[in-house]
């Protein structure tokens, strides 16, 4: 899938997965250094913002934008997902005090490989958000085409809103 960064075109190593499929199985590690899996993420709507580098302006203010909304949705998972390691997340939440939101890290590219999403040539995953429903499907997803464009924060909080139980 072609994407673009600050106009420059970038492959993907497939396309992402649609709306109504169940999200394919993956791997990610948490702050302490446990797994997280497909299957941890049943019995409630998950929010996942991929993030190409939490380090970077736009990554930073998203998933800063996207913390601020936790605490309004009890029953729903929030997730960033990016291919920095557990430990550069770790400094980047405490740095920003970001708190509600979990990281999870990609490091290894599973994530992205399975979703489609991973570029090779800069180790990172495709900036998207992503819902899934308690059973894993895919009930919301947008791929920013311009990884330095912002995601329509809105829409994807007024999907949870409409959905929350």
């Amino acid at each position: 899938m072609e994407i673009t960064r600050h106009g420059e075109a970038q492959q993907t190593n497939g396309q992402a997965p649609q709306i109504g499929h169940v999200i394919p199985a993956f791997s990610l590690q948490r702050a302490d250094g446990s797994k997280l899996t497909n299957a941890d993420l049943s019995a409630a709507h998950t929010l996942i913002s991929v993030v190409p580098d939490i380090t970077t302006r736009v990554c930073s203010i998203s998933t800063k934008e996207f913390n601020k909304s936790v605490d309004q949705f009890k029953d729903v998972r929030f997730l960033t997902v990016s291919t920095n390691t557990t430990e550069q997340q770790q400094h980047w939440c405490a740095a920003e005090g970001v708190k509600s939101i979990e990281l999870v890290s990609d490091a290894d590219g599973e994530f992205g490989r399975s979703m489609g999403l991973y570029v090779d040539g800069n180790n990172t995953d495709a900036r998207s958000v992503w819902i899934l429903d308690q059973d894993g499907k895919i009930v919301y997803r947008e791929i920013i085409k311009e990884q330095s464009d912002e995601p329509d924060y809105s829409s994807a909080l007024a999907y949870l809103e409409a959905h929350q139980h």
